[in-house]
């Protein structure tokens, strides 16, 4: 028996992640519907120049925030990441109202994916209740999350690498339809160069592509989830990291190329994809006009697989940060509590009993969920702006205390541009989500908008009333590594 199999279940997660298992998720974790279906209503709004020029600005800023994130996982690998970072670097009323936000986005986004999958099961099965196939896919996530972290690590490493080989697919027949090896006509670059483009409404249209984009990269961080779960986190997350940089790069901007250079940036299609109409994904076109009859089915099913990723992710994301949260003393104890396959079950159950209840009052009351849609839907870049935050406090507190650079496992690149250009970005992207309501002083729109961003607000100033926090002077943060799952244990308990 192995030192992996041998831990108890005393409050600890099991290390059971391989280093290909923690690369693929953070691959697979941003390549969903934001880039099979989204990626064309981005090519109409701004033109493919636009385009290109906001998912390679999103795309660097992700890098630079993966970093960060890389710096401070290796250094401390524990489950509740960058929560934990917030609470240990900066205060801990900022990691208590990052954990929460964090949980609540995953767990509302768990019952938005299987209300989606329900939608994509349609175009087979028009007839069968929609509920039916939500109830269906919330068993299968919630027992692939009950079994252990090593299967949900293998489920997410195949359904993963099915959208890689997907898109590697894609742009191959991409490319040969460009040439007019398929599809029977020459394309070049000419739309490209038609009517207004290749860049369409100025930067208030890539502004508008940008937060597009920033929706389509969530799910990165979730290497830093995997981190305390992960076997060797010192060499599994650093290769992870730097892998999904060239990646995103690759899949994304070629992706967004040959959709450009294939499908005008005019054509409706595109003005109408949305992640409930398959029929009219950007790829399912250029599939279609490469002569690929079975073009629609074949997508439906690869995004049917996306969609139950996202899902299995954000069931293991939110349960690891209600644990965490738990273990940290912002959650009642007994969610912090393990079986003895590592499974915080506790955790799992409350995170499934609650997206059940958000996905029930779809039917029941949809104005509701509605609302907890609306209040999830910045929740992903104010996570994003606490992983910066941390990360610039942490190494500044790192070099006031003393410390060598030489003594990190990892080093975050081009401190500290990176974090400050991911705060300043961050927040361009929240302020930029509705400028028009602003301008027309539609509050109700303000509201249905911006609500995750007071409610964050809220459980910080709670926590910080109630509790008296300060923000903790940078010659007292604990910059201390934790190298052992003992250590990490303690760490929690703190």
């Amino acid at each position: 028996m192995n030192e992996n199999e041998s831990q108890e279940a005393n409050g600890q997660v099991k290390r059971g992640l391989k280093a290909r298992h923690v690369s693929m998720i953070a691959l697979g974790g941003c390549i969903g519907t934001g880039l099979f279906v989204a990626s064309g209503s981005a090519i109409s709004q701004a033109g493919p120049g636009g385009a290109l020029t906001a998912y390679f600005l999103m795309g660097m800023m992700v890098y630079f925030l993966m970093t960060s994130l890389g710096e401070m996982a290796t250094n401390m690998p524990i489950s509740g990441s960058f929560a934990a970072y917030s609470s240990k670097y900066v205060d801990p009323a900022l990691g208590f109202a990052m954990g929460w936000n964090y949980w609540f986005n995953w767990a509302i986004t768990v019952a938005v994916d299987i209300s989606t999958a329900a939608l994509v099961m349609k175009f087979w099965l028009p007839n069968v209740p929609a509920w039916i196939w939500s109830a269906i896919a919330l068993v299968i996530i919630f027992l692939i999350n009950a079994m252990s972290v090593s299967t949900f690590g293998e489920t997410e490493f195949w359904m993963s690498a099915i959208k890689v080989v997907t898109i590697i697919i894609f742009l191959a027949v991409g490319a040969l339809t460009i040439f007019g090896i398929m599809g029977g006509h020459f394309v070049g670059m000419r739309n490209f160069s038609i009517k207004q483009a290749p860049f369409v409404g100025g930067f208030p249209a890539i502004l508008s592509v940008f937060v597009v984009a920033g929706f389509s990269f969530q799910g990165t961080e979730l290497v830093g989830i995997t981190a305390g779960e992960s076997q060797d986190p010192q060499h599994s997350v650093p290769k992870a990291i730097n892998e999904v940089f060239w990646r995103i790069i690759l899949f994304y901007i070629l992706t967004i190329f040959v959709i450009a250079a294939i499908i005008p940036y005019t054509s409706h299609s595109l003005l109408g994809s949305s992640a409930t109409d398959i029929a009219i994904s950007p790829f399912t076109l250029v599939f279609q006009r490469a002569g690929l009859a079975a073009a629609a089915s074949v997508m439906n099913a690869v995004i049917l697989t996306s969609v139950i990723s996202s899902a299995n992710s954000g069931m293991y994301a939110s349960t690891r940060m209600l644990y965490s949260l738990s273990n940290s003393g912002y959650a009642p104890k007994s969610l912090g509590k393990t079986a003895a396959n590592g499974i915080p079950y506790y955790s799992l159950l409350v995170t499934t009993f609650v997206s059940l209840l958000t996905f029930i009052s779809s039917i029941a009351g949809p104005q509701i969920y509605m609302w907890l849609v609306a209040a999830s839907g910045l929740t992903g870049f104010i996570a994003w702006f606490g992983i910066a935050i941390s990360h610039y406090r942490f190494r500044r507190a790192f070099i006031r205390q003393g410390h060598s650079l030489s003594e990190l496992k990892y080093h975050a690149k081009l401190f500290p541009f990176g974090p400050v250009l991911c705060l300043i970005l961050c927040i361009l992207v929240i302020v930029g989500q509705n400028p028009q309501a602003f301008a027309n002083f539609d509050w109700k729109q303000i509201l249905v908008t911006y609500i995750s961003v007071p409610l964050v607000l809220i459980l910080y100033i709670w926590y910080k009333l109630k509790h008296h926090t300060k923000i903790i002077p940078l010659d007292q943060v604990d910059v201390s590594p934790a190298h052992k799952d003992e250590d990490l244990s303690k760490l929690n308990q703190k």
